[in-house]
């Protein structure tokens, strides 16, 4: 699984009724692959590859954990407990993907 088909996985499994007001940029920073962001902005979440200006959380990650976090094999808090995805700015937005994301 490409970087591009785990952005259009998380773009479609988006559930804007668990984004209400929440205005927020997650940058996934992904060794040996594509960077990548995901912006939520009044219920509306859209993807772009690459780096954003001003993210409000950043995840780093190998592209191994991406894609067990993302086909639900691996749970997102097990990989950070884990020390297989680190976090910047924002930690606690990060808790929040698995209800934005119905990754199930």
């Amino acid at each position: 699984m490409a970087v591009a088909e785990i952005m259009a996985k998380l773009t479609d499994a988006f559930n804007a009724d668990a984004a209400d007001d929440l205005e927020a940029t997650f940058q996934f920073m992904i060794e040996g692959d594509d960077d990548f962001y995901i912006t939520i902005e009044d219920e509306d979440c859209s993807a772009g590859v690459g780096e954003h200006d001003d993210p409000d959380i950043t995840m780093i990650m190998d592209v191994d954990t991406l894609k067990e976090i993302v086909t639900g094999e691996l749970d997102g808090m097990a990989a950070f407990m884990g020390g297989r995805l680190k976090a910047e700015g924002d930690v606690m937005l990060g808790t929040r993907l698995g209800q934005l994301f119905d990754l199930s």
